[in-house]
């Protein structure tokens, strides 16, 4: 099994470098498109115009590439954690397939061939995004289409603006920073969602099934639908000067799992720091199911987050506000006479200036701060990144930066987190094409 495993990604890497390269003198834009380099940086949702004209099917074939060197230490108030060595970290990888099927009709496909979490090739997601119908009839609903779009998908929500900043395993060249935010809000679920575009003013509503894992198989409680929008406005006011903000909110009900801050399967970046071997180190999912086991429940969560962003020039300011409400609303066997109610708030701002000719270079500082309640007490997680990147081309990111984060709150008492600090040196490179 593992010989054949071996023979299939060594076969999926040789057609993926044949074909990079036969396709490097075409061109490879697509219909309504986010480029995976650094054109593509800070453009959110995928542009609602084109100027491109269809003239038959196209498959871009692309991928990402991360390595970083970790030098980070770590310790807490009972100095119980093992030492961490400088050295590098597994690389990751990514495959992606976009293909232009028709006259505003997209799909997107992505394969993890390497991840912290599971070394072997597997399917993340993918999805079809429709802004014309032409492939009914030319033109047709033309007007409509005008300010619509449709996408339906096993694949990432649109739930704030942050996702569009992080790094989604080997995909790294659109986040400035070598981590995610500590409360990383990114899940994979089968989805519709509708947009509605209007000049800047957009909004979005889309609904999911609410599993990161697909099953027909019932369960004690059956898994409730997700819903979730966006409401949004984006301008370039002038040349030096754009103007963003969005405002999203999700809710999930009835449900034995929530996945919106525990979907990621491919693993943080800050590896083995306080807890060794979690792919998850370094990040925090509030938690609002009693999880599996003998006496399994349900828990409904809110969440709501609040995104600016600004860029003037080459000063790039981005925001996030994010609250999030919850409780444990029912158990199997013995029931909740009391809900276990919970709350927590996530705070971040980063601050960037982009210089040289072609903004080629950037220098930044990210603060991230998470407050919220445990059911054993009060928990407080603050984090600081300061570092920079170099794109020396515009598919080939270097990016070095300094990391602090430290964990506070009687909700942390006697386990690993209690007085947990780590800081250190993170080095990474990316190649995104």
């Amino acid at each position: 099994m593992k010989t054949l495993l071996t023979k299939t990604i060594v076969t999926i890497f040789a057609f993926l470098f044949v074909t990079a390269g036969a396709y490097a003198q075409q061109d490879r834009d697509l219909q309504y498109f986010v480029a995976p380099d650094k054109t593509g940086l800070n453009q959110f949702e995928a542009p609602f115009t084109t100027d491109m004209e269809f003239d038959g099917l196209k498959v871009r074939i692309g991928g990402s590439n991360t390595l970083q060197f970790q030098g980070i230490s770590h310790d807490n108030d009972a100095g119980s954690l093992p030492e961490l060595e400088n050295n590098f970290n597994l690389a990751t990888s990514n495959l992606d397939f976009d293909v232009q099927l028709d006259r505003g009709l997209r799909m997107h496909l992505r394969t993890y061939l390497s991840s912290q979490h599971h070394p072997e090739a597997w399917v993340k997601g993918g999805y079809i995004q429709i802004d014309r119908l032409d492939f009914i009839a030319e033109d047709f609903a033309a007007g409509l289409m005008d300010n619509l779009r449709f996408k339906v998908g096993h694949m990432e929500l649109n739930y704030g603006d942050a996702h569009f900043r992080r790094t989604d395993n080997g995909a790294a060249i659109h986040n400035p920073f070598v981590g995610n935010y500590i409360m990383d809000s990114f899940t994979t679920e089968v989805a519709g969602e509708i947009y509605y575009y209007s000049g800047p003013i957009f909004g979005m509503f889309g609904l999911s099934n609410g599993k990161l894992n697909q099953s027909t198989e019932a369960g004690a409680f059956k898994t409730h639908a997700t819903v979730y929008g966006k409401l949004g406005y984006d301008k370039q006011i002038n040349d030096d000067f754009r103007f963003r903000l969005t405002g999203s909110i999700l809710n999930v009900s009835q449900s034995p799992s929530i996945y919106l801050y525990s979907g990621d399967r491919a693993g943080t970046r800050y590896y083995n720091v306080i807890t060794p071997g979690n792919f998850r180190a370094g990040r925090y999912a509030p938690s609002f199911t009693p999880g599996r086991g003998q006496d399994p429940g349900v828990g409904e969560m809110t969440s709501i987050m609040i995104n600016p962003f600004v860029k003037f020039n080459g000063l790039e300011f981005f925001g996030l506000i994010e609250s999030v409400t919850g409780k444990q609303t029912g158990s199997v066997d013995t029931g909740f006479t009391e809900p276990d109610s919970r709350n927590f708030t996530q705070l971040a701002g980063e601050v960037l200036y982009r210089f040289g000719a072609s903004e080629d270079i950037y220098l930044g500082a990210r603060y991230n701060l998470v407050d919220g309640e445990q059911s054993n007490g009060d928990i407080e997680i603050t984090r600081f990144n300061i570092g920079g990147g170099w794109f020396l081309t515009n598919n080939v990111l270097a990016k070095l930066e300094y990391v602090t984060q430290s964990y506070d709150g009687e909700g942390f008492d006697g386990g690993p987190f209690d007085g947990a600090t780590f800081d250190g040196v993170m080095l990474e490179a990316v190649v995104s094409f």
